[in-house]
């Protein structure tokens, strides 16, 4: 926050619990308040000025500016669509509402009954016949109501962000607009949201080191999810051939402006179709989000995104030609795939086959080129453990994942629906965890019963929803779009 001596603060903090006393003393605590009737908002008043002039109306906010100017005066009160400024007159109030008034403090919580009209200077305002104190604030906001800059407080005290910045709220209210909008979308085609658990005895359906959990009853370790994908593809088995989960996942991962431990995504499954389709409802998902917040065209970092046009499909092989100069369709083994690595200082480890020292290539030279919308496919096998091979190169799967600016936006299969390759692919995930890797895949048993009743050919998809409303509200940091991040708990006393 603005700097300010910490003794003053205290003066400050000190006189406000004083007031507080003083008020309960005499009847009027503000905290007994249980309710408070309003009919208007700030955005109702101004935009609709010209039929809500000389009515009364009932408004309440926080108050946000005094102007004391002896028996008159001025504030503004800010409520959820904006501020609107109120003029109190103690010859209109009253002597009692208006000495109470002038000891309100910025940020206190204020209900107003008055009539609307316009100033000489031109401003819609209220002209007070009453104002209450409806809840007492005990901090003191950033000076001049802009002084909460640093991003580490903004994160940390949102609440305070969200008063003093009120420009971040409509990241959030966009936030809220795309994902009805991705609900819309499917719900139109005949998908069925559903739910399924956040606590698992596997964590399954993503590379990922999960969280930790213990259930005393049970008296078993769990885990919070990484992926929603094995129980939807249950449910494909079941009978449910359209189906969607939006919801969180928890991957006990690094933190950066790119990931959170905990975040938002929605996966969805068809029967009957292959990851194709889901290129189509990716690019209509996109598109229809940035629609419904009123964007038809994205710009993201000074960038222009192009996501009118049909986006770019890439096999992985030829992207990593393309940006690395390397052609893997003319190496054959691991051992040359390894050698390449080495004269590309591409790291890897010991265990990496072919599949995996390709993928290192594309995650080190051409994710970062990929701005404009780009599916890359053909995914290598040994990456891909969910993943059906493909029949003309088996080495390489049915798989695309979605680049925009530089980043992963979605992921999709033709999903692997033969149970003794799924069981093969998974019993090769756990010799990597193993050889070290602790995110590798584990054996699901109940998941591999499920694909012996028979699963119908399905092509499925994530979408990483933090990043989609980064994209389309040009915010550089995960935690921009999230209400409250994760923070790292600071050791001092914050007050």
């Amino acid at each position: 926050m603005e700097e300010v001596r910490t003794e003053d603060i205290n003066e400050l903090l000190k006189i406000k619990r004083e007031k507080l006393k003083k008020m309960q003393e005499e009847g009027k605590d503000p905290f007994e308040k249980v309710k408070y009737e309003i009919d208007s908002n700030s955005e109702e008043i101004i935009k609709g000025f010209e039929k809500m002039e000389g009515k009364t109306v009932s408004i309440a906010g926080r108050l946000m500016s005094k102007r004391l100017m002896g028996k008159a005066s001025f504030s503004h009160i800010q409520d959820e669509f904006g501020k609107i400024q109120i003029y109190i007159a103690k010859d209109i109030v009253g002597d009692t509402d208006y000495n109470d008034y002038k000891h309100y403090d910025i940020g206190d919580i204020v209900g107003v009954k008055g009539e609307v009209f316009k100033t000489h200077k031109e401003e819609i305002s209220v002209r007070v016949n009453h104002i209450e104190l409806l809840s007492k604030s005990l901090q003191v906001l950033p000076e001049k109501y802009h002084g909460l800059k640093d991003t580490d407080l903004r994160y940390r005290h949102r609440y305070v962000d969200l008063i003093v910045n009120p420009e971040i709220r409509a990241v959030f209210v966009n936030r809220t607009k795309i994902i009805k909008e991705i609900r819309r979308i499917l719900d139109n085609k005949g998908y069925l949201e559903v739910e399924t658990p956040v606590l698992q005895i596997i964590p399954g359906g993503a590379e990922a080191r999960p969280f930790i959990t213990h259930h005393n009853t049970l008296d078993i370790d769990m885990y919070l999810r990484i992926a929603t994908e094995l129980y939807l593809k249950k449910l494909i088995v079941g009978g449910f051939e359209k189906v969607y989960e939006i919801g969180r996942l928890f991957r006990n991962e690094g933190m950066s402006i790119k990931h959170n431990p905990e975040f938002t995504t929605i996966e969805l499954y068809q029967a009957y179709v292959d990851y194709e389709e889901m290129m189509n409802i990716a690019e209509e998902i996109i598109r229809g989000c940035a629609r419904a917040i009123g964007k038809e065209e994205i710009t993201y970092m000074g960038t222009k995104i192009d996501i009118h046009s049909q986006f770019t499909r890439l096999s992985m092989v030829d992207a990593v030609k393309k940006y690395a100069g390397v052609d893997f369709d003319i190496i054959k083994t691991d051992d040359e795939a390894k050698k390449m690595a080495d004269k590309h200082n591409v790291a890897y480890e010991k265990y990496f086959k072919k599949g995996e020292i390709l993928f290192a290539f594309f995650d080190q030279y051409v994710e970062k080129e990929l701005i404009q919308p780009t599916f890359i496919t053909e995914y290598p096998v040994e990456v891909s453990p969910l993943t059906k091979k493909k029949k003309e190169k088996p080495a390489y799967t049915e798989r695309f994942e979605l680049f925009i600016g530089g980043r992963e936006y979605a992921n999709a299969y033709s999903e692997l629906n033969d149970p003794i390759d799924q069981r093969a692919r998974f019993e090769y995930q756990e010799s990597l965890r193993e050889q070290g890797n602790d995110e590798a895949d584990r054996i699901d048993e109940d998941f591999l019963l499920a694909l012996e009743y028979g699963m119908p050919p399905t092509g499925g998809m994530g979408i990483g929803i933090d990043r989609l409303v980064m994209l389309l509200t040009d915010s550089e940091s995960i935690r921009d779009v999230l209400l409250f991040p994760t923070m790292k708990p600071i050791a001092k006393k914050e007050r």
